[in-house]
């Protein structure tokens, strides 16, 4: 299949370091889950995909296969863990090297009143010993990297030695890296997606982090979403990983194996990505998956192109149904082949190709 690259802008490129955290995509429940994280290394090679927060009771306790199996292809693919019992929290982290994973991450920054609940997630930056206490016991259990993903303080913490105090007693607990969304997170009076908003953004907060530990990874998140900020955050620190921005826009990963990683070959095309998922969603069907739990997390692919909203509006409508299978998908690569080739017509002053027969 030919491959056409993505630039219409020119960037600067930015040498990866020898870690591979450059550019990761964020954990996201209900969203990164393993359809999700397919469809994206499809895009991009080498960024790192976190999965879905997966507590140490649901795998100790509940179906270990449907929390963890994964794809091959998806690696480096990141476990990310909820707890707050060292010895779970042990246990878990051999179930997933057992399983392949590249990392195993510590969430200690959702700010959700479950999760409070839990005694895991932001609460967790009030009681630094018990963390490092769990980074500790997951360094004993395995070889992978162990990683913190926090928030810059929690309620109205405002104290930078404070957040240094978290990050050093877990540093010596043998962190490996800390990513940091550069917001507090309020324990009290707001949702999870108002805490994902309200709290202003503070990205000095991890720049100086990483000033005063610059021995150790910092990996920034948090409102990240254009290539310009990219760049201009790997000024100060070492990754940056991309939240909701990577799910709605997912092609914006296309450009980021060539400009933070150093590869050479050509991007694929959207329509080429599109493409190359049916082959794995005819398989995930075969399984028993229906189709909207494939569809759902392509709608964003033809972000800002022509045809779009035609292209979510046929998804959306079609997947739902309880016969919906293949066809859907298809029609919708016709639908996407008439637009893009009547925009290369147009770019070309060329007379629009006959378009090909779309079902509807």
């Amino acid at each position: 299949m030919t491959t056409s690259t993505s630039n219409s802008t020119s960037y600067k490129n930015v040498a990866a370091p020898p870690q591979q955290r450059r550019i990761c995509v964020a954990p996201m429940l209900d969203w990164t889950d393993r359809y999700c994280r397919y469809f994206l290394r499809l895009i991009s090679q080498h960024s790192v995909l976190y999965t879905e927060m997966v507590t140490t009771g649901a795998l100790l306790h509940g179906d270990t296969d449907y929390h963890l199996a994964f794809d091959d292809t998806e690696h480096p693919v990141a476990l990310q863990l909820g707890g707050s019992d060292p010895k779970a929290l042990a246990a878990c982290a051999k179930i997933a090297a057992q399983y392949g994973y590249d990392e195993i991450n510590l969430n200690c920054g959702c700010p959700s009143d479950r999760v409070q609940k839990g005694r895991f997630g932001a609460c967790l930056m009030k009681e630094p010993a018990l963390v490092a206490q769990c980074i500790a016991a997951m360094k004993d259990a395995v070889e992978l990297p162990v990683t913190l993903k926090h928030r810059i303080g929690v309620d109205n913490q405002t104290s930078h030695a404070e957040l240094e105090d978290f990050v050093g007693c877990t540093r010596d607990a043998g962190c490996d890296a800390f990513i940091v969304h550069a917001r507090n997170a309020l324990l009290q009076g707001l949702s999870p997606k108002d805490n994902r908003n309200i709290p202003p953004l503070i990205y000095d907060a991890v720049y100086q982090l990483k000033r005063s530990f610059p021995e150790s990874e910092f990996i920034i998140n948090g409102g990240i979403d254009s290539i310009e900020q990219i760049q201009n955050h790997l000024e100060h620190v070492d990754g940056v990983m991309l939240g909701r921005e990577a799910y709605h826009n997912p092609y914006l990963l296309a450009e980021m194996d060539a400009l933070f990683y150093g590869q050479t070959e050509q991007v694929s095309t959207r329509l080429e990505i599109l493409e190359n998922f049916l082959p794995f969603a005819e398989q995930a069907m075969a399984k028993g998956a229906r189709l909207h739990h494939l569809s759902r997390h392509i709608l964003g692919l033809f972000h800002g192109q022509p045809g779009a909203r035609k292209f979510r509006r046929l998804i959306s409508e079609k997947a739902h149904q309880d016969n919906a299978g293949i066809e859907v998908l298809l029609e919708a690569i016709a639908l996407m082949s008439n637009y893009c080739r009547a925009t290369s017509a147009a770019q070309n002053n060329e007379r629009p190709p006959a378009p090909t027969p779309v079902k509807g």
